[in-house]
């Protein structure tokens, strides 16, 4: 039997991901109750509608969300995105700069790489926001550098938010190496030994939407 383990936030209305950008508005496009007048007696459908930023949940950053000319959703093939050979970094839970010490005698290359720093417990409180985790621009140099494939965390950003830099996106998208931001439950994991999926819809023209992410242990 597969074991999948769940890697991602629900959205919900009113849902607020990042600040200063907008919470999703979920509702009835066509209620159950209004549709009752166009189809027959005891059938009855919901159809929904989502008001939303691209950046909201878990979500996959291809280039496009830092380069123009980066491939955008529609351009990322499955491979890149589903059944990866994958590895999880933990790091200590009071360690908010996340140098490339902690990928040394690592084997990351073509793999993607989760890391856990248990930020998630913070999620959709005033917490999570600021002071979180992040990785520093030399980690992201070694992890390009020795082939990672897609470097996915469970913290608020993957940069260092206090400033306008965002060194860690720039080398990492600049290199084709996708992002996962806004991860959880990676404490279920084991260290290696499994694959992981973060599949986002064909969108042209966006460079984020959020996932479903998750990981398949292998027997």
């Amino acid at each position: 039997m597969k074991t999948l383990i769940d890697l991602s936030h629900t959205i919900e209305n009113g849902l607020v991901t990042y600040k200063g950008l907008p919470a999703p508005i979920i509702c009835d496009y066509i209620s159950r109750e209004a549709s009752k007048a166009v189809y027959a007696e005891g059938t009855s459908f919901q159809i929904g509608k989502i008001d939303m930023c691209s950046n909201t949940g878990t979500y996959i950053d291809s280039p496009f969300h830092r380069y123009e000319s980066g491939k955008d959703l529609s351009e990322l093939n499955l491979d890149a995105v589903a059944q990866l050979e994958a590895i999880k970094i933990t790091v200590p839970e009071n360690q908010h700069a996340i140098d490339e010490a902690y990928f040394k005698n690592q084997s990351v290359n073509g793999k993607a790489v989760l890391i856990q720093t248990n930020w998630s417990r913070h999620w959709n409180t005033e917490s999570y926001y600021e002071n979180h985790p992040f990785l520093t621009e030399s980690a992201a140099l070694y992890l390009r550098d020795q082939g990672a494939v897609l470097v996915g965390i469970d913290s608020h950003n993957i940069d260092d938010t206090r400033g306008n830099q965002r060194p860690v996106h720039s080398i990492l998208l600049g290199a084709d190496i996708l992002i996962v931001e806004h991860m959880c439950n990676l404490q279920s994991l084991p260290t290696d030994n499994f694959h992981f999926y973060a599949v986002p819809v064909k969108v042209k023209g966006f460079g984020t939407f959020p996932v479903r992410a998750f990981a398949q242990l292998k027997a």
